[in-house]
């Protein structure tokens, strides 16, 4: 039985399912060629991240498809619901990647808090003649520990995002909707471990309390942070988008940011991807990386191998 790992697969995963006696195609097939080349090759199960588009057209003319495979969490580029309709499995792996998206985060912050986005642009052009007024520039930073970070989407992303906050010493408040109440238990190396009990709050009461934002929700229909909710923010919130493009009005956003509202921006996911608008790209406040959540060995280790366990339980 053939697998299409269209968009890459780790070689852990590559050897799971070769032991379970699958073939693995690793072969980048273009968008328009897609169809053509699963049905030459009978590709049983196609396996994608956010790359490759699975829709309609693909599951109506590929009778050969019987899984679909994302590996990472969200499904927004396959059509999920008409898959299942017709009869095809689709996969993701909701738990593999939860810690890697939520050191990005605070990578973010982390740079958001010492001006480190803006003084890797300027220590190369500038270190050598204006060190002292760099320094002087770069000199009013500020911690992380004490402060308030509020999480918007309070799944395994989200809650991994938790646990880093509370293990630097942060206060942590969420919202969500889906999830009432939510206990986190916090494990050291020593083995010792401390529980923390949360109730979600109001979007409303978490904008207006948190000194840094974190967003961890699916995409929408609607901007979850438009102009409105900027105006009710504190003055000088860091915000951190690394769920989906979309979820942040990103012109009001360029607003906020020269109006002060906002101190700081880190995204690694934009309205327009794969062309971010240039004054995004552009502006001196905002920490940037191409949608990187997910991207580290230990995560597409993870990936593979819970995308291999289960095409064998469905497949075999």
């Amino acid at each position: 039985m053939k697998i299409l790992a269209n968009d890459g697969i780790s070689q852990t995963g590559i050897n799971e399912l070769e032991a379970a006696g699958f073939e693995i195609s690793t072969t980048t097939v273009a968008q328009e060629q897609l169809k053509e080349f699963i049905n030459e090759n009978q590709i049983a199960g196609l396996l994608v991240r956010s790359a490759t588009q699975v829709r309609k057209d693909i599951i109506d003319n590929c009778p050969s498809l019987k899984l679909i495979g994302r590996g990472g969490v969200g499904m927004d580029n396959i059509d999920v619901a008409y898959a299942k309709e017709k009869g095809l499995h689709v996969i993701n792996t909701p738990a593999a990647s939860s810690e890697s998206v939520a050191e990005l985060v605070f990578a973010h912050l982390f740079g958001g808090v010492r001006f480190l986005y803006d003084a890797n642009r300027n220590m190369p052009l500038e270190g050598d003649s204006k060190f002292k007024q760099l320094k002087k520039s770069y000199a009013g930073g500020s911690e992380l520990r004490g402060k308030t970070l509020g999480v918007i989407g309070f799944g395994r992303i989200g809650q991994a995002t938790a646990k880093i906050a509370l293990g630097i010493g942060m206060k942590v408040i969420y919202s969500d909707p889906f999830i009432e109440k939510a206990s986190i238990e916090l494990p050291f190396f020593d083995g010792q471990k401390v529980s923390f009990d949360f109730v979600s709050k109001s979007k409303s009461e978490l904008l207006q309390n948190a000194d840094f934002i974190s967003l961890h929700v699916p995409a929408q229909k609607e901007y979850v942070i438009g102009k409105d909710e900027f105006s009710i923010m504190k003055n000088g919130v860091g915000l951190v988008n690394a769920a989906r493009g979309g979820v942040i009005d990103e012109v009001a956003l360029v607003d906020a940011l020269e109006e002060g509202k906002v101190s700081f921006a880190g995204l690694d996911v934009f309205e327009s991807e794969p062309k971010p608008e240039i004054k995004i790209l552009m502006h001196p406040q905002i920490s940037l990386t191409p949608h990187i959540g997910a991207a580290t060995g230990e995560a597409q280790d993870r990936i593979g191998s819970e995308l291999a366990s289960q095409i064998i339980s469905l497949l075999k």
